[in-house]
């Protein structure tokens, strides 16, 4: 119900560019152009102007865009409303998660889903979490499971409502014989002198590891990069260094490697959430899966957490 050339806009304002914002839409960026000129000329003013060599939103569409925001959050709650006087669910819903979030937890909230309204379509999209945010912009996702990051949203954003799950600490991984791998809890500074294997530079996982070193007093070695925790677990299983590994990864499962707490200040963790579009997060199929998904998670922190740091 709301103009897609505004939705063009409220993603080049997101993005900064043309370009990125048609990649994020899944369109050319002369057709992002062209709609969005077209967009001013029946408005009857300007929405970006040149800066530099970079284009700006003009003051008069962030104005525009404060009214779509409310526009959009208002529909999403029409359709909530609309629940109430259907008897069956039907349609469809599309969930999101980042490649952990989306192995463990996307497949038994689908079956709950599938049980729960027969009639209603699931479909699943593993996304980055920045991602996450697109896909549910451009209206390709109703509900995704994010980490917050840097790249996320900060702060109150009115264009989203988002329900804290848990927190997902991040453990060390070290071999079966290192000499840490007798202790039932470290802090990060008990392995400043070890060769760390990280996430490339630019990943979340790399700055969140290297920003809680630097909170510790040091700056990892670093002896290889991996960006899948099952690759990286793999590398500490055969010598090459250690490294940290989200809990939800279940990672040592595929390499045996030892797998200890983190504690202490500097213990790097990743706060998850789940994220709708504002307003959505009441509607029937979204609210399910929402209460699930709090539940669930909870649940699996616990049993992952059972007997860690117990010292073989």
């Amino acid at each position: 119900m709301i103009d897609n050339r505004l939705t063009m806009l409220s993603m080049i304002a997101r993005h900064s560019t043309v370009t990125a914002a048609a990649e994020a839409l899944h369109y050319s960026p002369s057709t992002v152009s062209h709609q969005v000129k077209q967009l001013a000329t029946e408005l009857g003013v300007a929405v970006l102007e040149q800066h530099g060599r970079n284009i700006r939103l003009t003051p008069a569409a962030h104005s525009l865009l404060g009214h779509v925001d409310v526009m959009s959050a208002e529909w999403e709650r029409a359709l909530a409303d609309l629940d109430a006087y259907s008897t069956t669910v039907t349609g469809s819903i599309t969930l999101s998660a980042f490649s952990t979030a989306a192995s463990i937890l996307l497949p038994q909230t689908m079956r709950a889903l599938n049980e729960e309204f027969p009639n209603l379509a699931t479909q699943t999209i593993e996304a980055e979490p920045s991602e996450c945010y697109d896909l549910l912009l451009a209206g390709d996702v109703d509900l995704g499971i994010v980490a917050v990051t840097t790249d996320t949203p900060a702060g109150p954003d009115d264009r989203f409502a988002q329900q804290f799950l848990i927190d997902d600490p991040l453990d060390l991984m070290v071999p079966l014989d290192h000499h840490l791998a007798d202790r039932s809890s470290v802090s990060i500074a008990d392995a400043r002198d070890e060769t760390w294997i990280l996430g490339r530079p630019g990943t979340t996982y790399h700055q969140l590891v290297v920003a809680n070193c630097a909170s510790a007093g040091f700056t990892p070695r670093i002896g290889h990069y991996a960006n899948d925790w099952n690759t990286g677990t793999a590398l500490v299983h055969d010598g090459f260094g250690i490294c940290v590994a989200s809990r939800l990864s279940r990672s040592q499962d595929l390499h045996p490697v030892r797998r200890i707490p983190l504690t202490g200040e500097h213990a790097p963790t990743r706060h998850i959430a789940a994220v709708t579009r504002a307003g959505a997060q009441d509607r029937r199929t979204i609210r399910f899966a929402l209460d699930l998904l709090t539940r669930e998670t909870q649940i699996v922190m616990e049993q992952l957490g059972k007997g860690l740091g117990d010292v073989p």
